[in-house]
């Protein structure tokens, strides 16, 4: 049975994103290459999914290079998919990094010529940027949406006061308003979405495209007795996730994760598609990035839109009692 992509808005504005898109991160260039990548980008594609979200970045500029060759030789219409960018980390130099007016237009125009696009979707600051008035960031993302390079700009791992404020200088100067957050979401990550940005779904209409929903993969059960040899743990240049996964914090996480494997067992399901489940019934959530080297993952992952109504509010309060016995003050805080 082939699964059927549900849509949903991105906040209040009227762009469909399908529930599940599909993203490059650590995988794009680091463990796939173009061959590789194009397979599940049109597997993906050809399943629903209409949203591909990348990263000056990621794999520094190369994964938006690889999605370019893609989307160019895919012959898909440009009114059929959304692309995101993402812009900080755009180099060493001093100009090559932040959210001042220069590092947004010329990360934009980069991002724009690597994915060989004429406008970006989707435009998203990757993180605050102290040094840089937000009022300054806004208008140069005002700019580039009065010019047509982006349609929709938004933040990742922004504090709910620094959205409000970017909010409020939008209105204020009638410009253009962030309309969607990148945020970390798992079931170990839960604060921002849950308590944090409440006010700001309800007064500002925010959309979210959640990163990381498997936790880096810890919530696929395979690190629960070492690591894979093919883990993204193994990554060049990605050394500090090793470090992180041999964290007292981690261990105690993967302990969460055993215990979370009868309840998959119960309703024969993975704990992929568990955990995948329990970011979707969250209502905002507008958009699960995913992230897949294989296409058996990319395909056991999209299959998750089938088994939506097993994850009953019984489930979820069963999910929730194993967090909070182990990590009260993430969750309540």
């Amino acid at each position: 049975m082939k699964s059927e992509m549900e849509y949903r808005n991105l906040g209040k504005t009227g762009l469909k994103v399908s529930a599940f898109s599909f993203g490059s991160w650590l995988t794009f260039s680091n463990q796939l290459n173009e061959k590789a990548a194009s397979e599940l980008m049109h597997y993906a594609y050809d399943h629903g999914v209409n949203f591909f979200d990348n990263a000056e970045i990621y794999a520094n500029g190369e994964s938006e290079t690889i999605m370019g060759n893609i989307l160019k030789k895919s012959g898909w219409g440009r009114d059929s998919y959304i692309v995101s960018s993402k812009v900080f980390w755009g180099g060493e130099k001093p100009t090559q990094i932040g959210l001042s007016r220069k590092h947004i237009h010329d990360a934009c125009h980069a991002a724009l010529e690597r994915l060989q696009l004429d406008y970006l979707d989707l435009y998203f600051c990757h993180r605050p940027d102290p040094e840089t008035p937000i009022e300054e960031t806004v208008r140069a993302m005002d700019v580039l949406v009065i010019q047509g390079k982006i349609l929709y700009w938004g933040s990742s791992e922004w504090e709910a006061e620094q959205i409000r404020e970017a909010y409020n200088i939008a209105e204020k100067y009638h410009l253009t308003p962030p309309s969607m957050e990148q945020p970390e979401y798992n079931v170990f990550n839960r604060k921002k979405i849950e308590i944090d940005y409440l006010s700001l779904f309800k007064d500002h209409g925010l959309g979210t495209t959640i990163w990381s929903p498997l936790a880096s993969g810890l919530l696929t059960g395979k690190y629960n007795h070492g690591f894979p040899s093919d883990s993204r743990v193994f990554v060049k240049g990605y050394e500090w996730l090793k470090e992180k996964f041999e964290s007292e914090e981690t261990l105690t996480k993967i302990s969460i994760v055993k215990e979370l494997e009868p309840i998959a067992e119960d309703l024969g399901i993975s704990l992929s598609q568990l955990s995948l489940a329990w970011c979707l019934k969250n209502p905002h959530v507008s958009s699960v990035i995913l992230g897949a080297t294989k296409l058996s993952q990319l395909k056991e992952n999209l299959k998750t839109l089938d088994i939506l109504e097993l994850i009953t509010e019984n489930v979820i309060e069963k999910i929730n009692h194993i967090i909070l016995q182990y990590t009260p003050s993430d969750t309540e805080s």
